[in-house]
């Protein structure tokens, strides 16, 4: 049985199954890194008890979290390798130095001052641990950075040539680095995780708000982060939509096919283009079925005009068709959650200004619902870009079908299944941990030096070591 399967179509299985597992880690730990050096600043800057509480608290979480996306990140570089060794020679010498570029730049800098952000408070003082915590988070962003670029540049290739022997080799670094479509994919990936995590926070904050209807203890820790996160909310996910349709004009220019499988054009339409809201593509008849569209919405969306043409798949060969009905779901569960996230925020304003903000059950519902939403949207996001991309790894230069390792399938399939047992296990105990962490409300005693108190309390110079109970732990 497993002879007759296929090695192209398990090794692509394989990389989404780990990479489905990476790619939440990084989105939490960008958007968590930059939330704790705002806590830090707050807590430096007012001298407020609540910002420090919530600084140890989430400090926790992210080092858990921040050591599950490295050891992901890991298998997924081992798999270059392994399963996709003519990629790995082909376009080695432009991808290997971007990856190179993003352990070298981004990666030693996060783990460099990531000890000193978790155990160092008490040791080198505020200014100097501040400015760790900063870097941290500076390098999570630099690490999106690089690891984009190297997407961007398989998605819209630019500034290469192709030397005698097929591979592709730097021609024009800048414009390599800087290729088409990075401006739009960074700013759309970043805002992604910084939604996430304000979801993921505003849901524990819900949490714990509805804890204390129900005859909790009263949290000022999760009064504080329900406000910052629906601010946050508020403002990102009118950006992100924002962001996502000045994407979605880019992927129309040098992408057109990817766009024509999420909108669902198998034809094309000379006099203005409908949506399609919602049916099911049938890639063999070139059609979608039990289609429920608006006349011509789909022209103006993209071009801006009612009666603007669009042409659809059937311009296209149909060897170099995406799968249509995987990118058209994908992508409108994206959008309908990106849509469901903005109905949060406004939800949240109308309460803060009624003054329910911390006392409106159904919004509190809604917060807690939403907590994985953006793990979802990154999820399917993600989708519609990759399988969007197909039949091609480096898009329309080198296709996935000529880029695998010569592997039999039974080895791919064994691989496969041993990474399941293993992530299924292993990340599921971690998850487990962090969301056990998230079940306790910031601890009022959980106290630390006020920046206000005297230089030694607040640990400006060294002194007699901190009892292990005591500072910064990643966990209790």
């Amino acid at each position: 049985m497993l002879a007759s399967l296929d090695a192209v179509l398990l090794a692509r299985a394989q990389f989404a199954f780990t990479m489905a597992f990476h790619i939440i880690f990084p989105a939490f730990s960008i958007g968590l890194a930059s939330y704790l050096a705002v806590l830090e600043g707050l807590w430096l800057w007012t001298g407020r008890e609540v910002f420090l509480n919530l600084f140890k608290y989430w400090l926790k979480i992210f080092s858990i979290g921040f050591a599950m996306g490295v050891v992901s990140g890991v298998v997924m570089s081992y798999q270059f390798g392994t399963n996709w060794a003519v990629f790995s020679d082909k376009a080695g010498p432009v991808v290997g130095p971007l990856m190179a570029y993003e352990v070298l730049s981004a990666f030693f800098l996060e783990a460099g001052f990531l000890g000193v952000m978790l155990f160092g408070m008490e040791r080198v003082g505020r200014g100097p641990h501040y400015l760790a915590t900063l870097l941290v988070a500076a390098g999570t962003l630099f690490s999106a950075f690089w690891i984009l670029t190297v997407n961007s540049w398989m998605q819209t290739p630019a500034g290469y040539g192709v030397n005698a022997q097929g591979q592709f080799v730097p021609v024009d670094w800048w414009a390599i680095v800087f290729n088409p479509s990075l401006p739009y994919r960074l700013v759309h990936m970043v805002l992604a995780a910084y939604l996430t995590t304000a979801l993921v926070v505003g849901a524990v904050g819900a949490w714990h708000l509805l804890r204390e209807r129900g005859g909790g203890p009263r949290s000022e820790g999760a009064r504080v982060m329900f406000s910052m996160a629906m601010g946050l909310i508020l403002v990102v996910a009118p950006l992100q939509i924002f962001a996502g349709d000045a994407h979605g004009l880019n992927t129309l220019e040098h992408q057109p096919a990817k766009v024509m499988a999420m909108e669902g054009h198998f034809q094309s339409h000379p006099h203005g283009a409908p949506l399609l809201l919602f049916g099911l593509p049938d890639q063999d008849a070139a059609t979608v079925r039990y289609a429920i569209e608006i006349p011509k919405l789909s022209s103006l969306i993209l071009k801006h005009d009612l009666n603007a043409p669009l042409n659809g798949l059937d311009t296209v060969p149909r060897e170099n068709w995406p799968p249509v009905p995987v990118v058209f779901w994908s992508f409108r569960i994206m959008i309908g959650l990106g849509f469901l996230m903005l109905g949060l925020g406004l939800f949240a304003l109308i309460a803060r200004i009624k003054g329910g903000l911390y006392a409106w059950r159904p919004l509190h519902l809604y917060a807690l619902a939403m907590g994985p939403a953006g793990f979802v949207a990154v999820l399917a996001g993600w989708t519609t870009t990759e399988v969007g991309r197909q039949p091609f790894t480096v898009y329309g230069a080198l296709r996935t079908a000529e880029s695998h390792s010569p592997l039999a399938a039974p080895a791919v399939a064994t691989s496969l299944a041993a990474f399941a047992v293993i992530y299924l296990c292993v990340f599921a105990a971690g998850v487990f941990y962090i969301v056990r962490l998230m079940s306790h409300a910031p601890h009022p005693g959980e106290t630390g030096p006020s920046p206000a108190e005297p230089i030694r309390t607040a640990g400006l110079h060294p002194g007699p070591a901190m009892s292990p109970g005591h500072g910064l732990q990643p966990a209790d």
